[in-house]
């Protein structure tokens, strides 16, 4: 037989029922479109996430409070720090001095530490809920943020419990839209406090919106808001990137030193603090965004089997359809492999015709994100990466052969005489 002939008479097939061919494709191209946009959109999430991380400068250490692991076996589960968590424990033995030292490590160039905190803030009858950020006077240089009106608190400010605020972009225009703020004085609670600059318009990071933010000197959020003198982060510049990786250990082991952490095996499950260099911070974005990919392409898959499933169920009336035809093909020598492989070949065909149309819907709604996305001012990469490609013709292939086996093996083992008397 030529081994055309089972591709004309495929084609034909598809021909002659259009309706019925673009139902079945349609669930194939549903699930290789969701395929490439999981794939596209992963990436572009990936990207965008780490140029928010890069964009606080590629050469920073930071470090910041985190529960330490202890059980009878000397370390416990995620569930465990997790619950204390929740049971409102907390770590205040990270303070300003531990910033300080830190500054005098080699390699470090300077540091700032931080504490967040709410507050109303008002002015005249203006009023909305802020996230207080209290830094250090060298935030403003290290965190790379801009100054575009007035300026940032000094030193001197922090170190005398100033009661001076920077406000961040929509702050400012939330309590006093177009008119000018420098200078004002606004509500923090029952106290006063002097704005002396607003910041430069930045956007968000994940769920923190830097432009709501109300800037304050750390050691006056501290003491005259919060009634603390611990803080929750630190971060630090340093000289060298080559260097990263040991100056992360030497500020471990000075910070186990201050919080008198008995601790000779350098475990870090033990430390009340974590530290990260840029590079690991980027590589536990990558890898949360590639977990999350998978569990959204482990959803994806069931849009593909229930597409497989509607080959399966359509081959098989295309089979009880063609009992006749299936009767004199084998009637003038066509044998079983040959009946086999021409409705294995149909169904492979559909699938790859659904892939193909799959994947155009797929990169069309892809770029179609990045552009909605941009307009928002998110920089989102219009990415497909090769390996979704490869997926999603990968699964819809083997959707083609995997659903089509059984109904092509019923044509094939078909008594030609019973096929035949079948119609008549």
């Amino acid at each position: 037989m030529n081994l055309l002939s089972p591709l004309k008479i495929v084609i034909q097939s598809i021909k002659s029922n259009k309706m019925r061919t673009f139902l079945t494709v349609l669930g194939i191209v549903i699930g290789v479109s969701s395929i490439i946009i999981v794939f596209s959109a992963g990436e572009g999430i990936k990207d965008l996430v780490i140029g928010q991380v890069e964009s606080f400068g590629t050469n920073i250490i930071e470090s910041e409070i985190r529960i330490p692991e202890k059980s009878k076996k000397g370390s416990s589960s995620d569930t465990e720090t997790a619950t204390a968590m929740a049971q409102g424990v907390q770590i205040t033995t990270m303070t300003i001095k531990d910033v300080e030292d830190i500054n005098k490590l080699p390699n470090v160039i300077d540091g700032y530490g931080g504490i967040m905190s709410q507050e109303l803030a008002t002015y005249q009858n203006k009023r909305k809920k802020a996230f207080l950020l209290g830094a250090s006077s060298s935030y403003i240089d290290i965190d790379k943020s801009e100054i575009a009106e007035g300026r940032f608190f000094t030193e001197s400010e922090d170190q005398s419990l100033s009661k001076v605020v920077v406000l961040g972009y929509k702050m400012k225009d939330a309590l006093f839209e177009n008119s000018d703020a420098l200078g004002k004085f606004i509500n923090l609670g029952k106290s006063k406090y002097r704005v002396i600059g607003i910041m430069e318009e930045r956007g968000a990071m994940m769920t923190m919106d830097f432009d709501d933010f109300i800037y304050l000197p750390i050691k006056t959020l501290q003491k005259r808001i919060m009634g603390t003198d611990y803080i929750l982060y630190m971060v630090h510049e340093i000289e060298n990137l080559d260097l990263a990786d040991q100056t992360a250990e030497n500020i471990r082991i000075l910070l186990r030193e201050n919080h008198d952490i008995n601790n000779p095996e350098a475990d870090i499950s033990k430390d009340d603090f974590a530290v990260y260099t840029m590079e690991e911070m980027m590589d536990m974005v990558g890898e949360i965004t590639d977990y999350i990919t998978i569990l959204l392409l482990a959803i994806v898959a069931v849009s593909l089997v229930v597409g497989g499933v509607g080959i399966m169920n359509i081959m098989y009336v295309i089979v009880s359809e063609r009992t006749f035809e299936i009767g004199l093909r084998k009637s003038v020598g066509a044998n079983n492999k040959n009946i086999l492989w021409q409705f294995l070949t149909e169904s492979v065909i559909i699938s790859i015709l659904g892939a193909i149309l799959g994947v155009a819907l797929g990169i069309l709604i892809s770029f179609l994100i990045s552009l909605i996305a941009k307009q928002y001012g998110l920089d989102w990469g219009f990415i497909v990466p090769m390996e979704s490609l490869i997926v999603a013709f990968s699964f819809s292939i083997i959707c083609g052969i995997v659903f089509g086996v059984l109904p092509a093996r019923k044509a094939a083992q078909m008594d030609p005489i019973v096929a035949l008397r079948k119609d008549m």
